[in-house]
């Protein structure tokens, strides 16, 4: 590496060990890592603007390698963060769901970008002028984290996706750890064999829900102190069992016509009958 970056990626790297010490990555490491990323791009447009470069060779190392780095990490603690923020804070299906939607989105980004990832992956370098130095300069379409850095003397026409590529690569590997870790911990407050034989709701969802609703109303769980979703998420547990949009399930019912709390009257009407056939007995 270029002597000039080399003190500026030294210290980068080293702060950067500190945040990512742990494997899960808090709001407030978020932040302190977009900080690092953004003070450490701040001090490398200061020494581009200043010295700039002696050749054609310099400026492609420059903005393929060095930027990258830093940059990278700028995409990757913004979406971190982004993840953490809006992620459920309750049921592990829930939050499993919220995870899969983000791969998904993931994948999409690379399908979309299968070409220029297929070229920076295979370390082909025939394009490297035209995407890596200034002179080919292609203002992006979108405006995310990284897009503050478009000063025309500190970008090139594709060193920003690379740096997305990278650190979406870096966040996908976040996330696939995040699932493990939320099923692990799913897997210890659930353990297999906790129940004699698996439980699998075998009525409508709908009739799951009158019955979560119900118990919720009357405060039957937990003197009344825990929600809705949190009572849900625990049934889904149990049953095994996808409740896909419970608030809309519940409107749905409110709107019935006749009779609508249908499940939880023919429960009572069973009940009944059967009390009333154990007598006969």
């Amino acid at each position: 590496m270029n002597g000039k970056y080399r003190h500026v990626i030294d210290k980068f790297n080293q702060m950067l060990a500190g945040i990512q010490s742990e494997k899960r990555i808090s709001l407030k490491k978020s932040n302190e890592g977009i900080h690092l990323c953004n003070n450490t791009l701040y001090l490398l447009k200061g020494i581009v603007e200043k010295h700039g470069f002696g050749h054609i060779e310099e400026e492609i190392y420059f903005f393929k390698k060095v930027k990258a780095e830093p940059l990278s990490y700028l995409v990757y603690f913004s979406e971190v963060r982004s993840c953490e923020l809006l992620m459920p804070k309750i049921g592990v299906n829930n939050q499993l769901s919220f995870l899969k939607k983000k791969i998904r989105r993931i994948n999409k980004f690379f399908n979309r970008n299968w070409d220029f990832v297929h070229y920076m992956e295979q370390e082909l370098n025939y394009l490297d002028k035209q995407y890596f130095t200034r002179e080919n300069q292609e203002f992006p379409v979108y405006a995310l984290p990284e897009a503050c850095y478009l000063d025309p003397k500190f970008f090139t026409s594709k060193d920003m996706l690379w740096a997305r590529i990278k650190g979406m690569n870096h966040f996908s590997t976040y996330i696939k750890n995040l699932i493990k870790e939320i099923e692990l911990q799913g897997k210890k407050r659930h353990p297999q064999g906790h129940f004699a034989k698996p439980l699998h709701w075998t009525s409508s969802k709908a009739a799951l829900t009158e019955l979560i609703y119900a118990l919720y109303a009357t405060k039957a769980i937990n003197n009344g102190h825990d929600d809705i979703k949190s009572i849900a998420a625990n049934f889904e547990m149990l049953f095994d069992i996808k409740l896909d949009n419970l608030y809309k399930t519940y409107f749905e019912i409110k709107a019935r016509k006749g009779r609508r709390s249908r499940f939880l009257e023919e429960l009572a009407e069973r009940f009944n009958e059967k009390m009333e056939n154990d007598d006969d007995f």
